[in-house]
């Protein structure tokens, strides 16, 4: 058993999970704070006047940049592979939100009022775009 335990924590291991997980809280701290200055309304103003439209909406922004960069983080070679892929997943996270704003027509503004369908429809884009793009970001056979 200790063995066993022994192979799985090996040095190499347990720096490669250090190294990776501390880049991966970098870039996912990275992406919200860019998130956060694209869209037209202040988040974490209104998480903290409890509304809970921005932070369904927000939510589901970092859940879906969080499930392809865990898919990244799974298939890649490199740090470098990771960055570069989950800069990609980035941008198509950034995009289904102005996509989003397309579609609702004064997103932004119905999210500070706090109508929770505008922010759950938001949120089921974001998080089904990240798992659309996650399931994409594998490697080629």
């Amino acid at each position: 058993m200790f063995d066993a335990l022994r192979q799985s924590l090996n040095a190499t291991a347990v720096s490669s999970f250090a190294l990776y997980i501390l880049v991966a809280a970098i870039v996912f701290a990275l992406f919200q704070f860019i998130y956060t200055r694209m869209t037209p309304h202040r988040e974490f103003e209104l998480i903290r006047a409890n509304n809970p439209a921005a932070a369904i909406a927000l939510g589901g922004a970092l859940i879906g940049f969080a499930l392809p960069a865990g898919n990244i983080i799974s298939h890649s070679v490199s740090i470098l592979d990771f960055i570069v892929w989950v800069t990609i997943a980035a941008g198509i996270q950034l995009l289904a939100f102005i996509a989003t704003s397309l579609v609702v027509k004064n997103l932004s503004s119905r999210i500070v009022n706090g109508e929770m369908a505008a922010a759950i429809y938001t949120a089921a884009i974001a998080i089904s775009v990240g798992y659309l793009n996650a399931a994409c970001m594998t490697p080629s056979a």
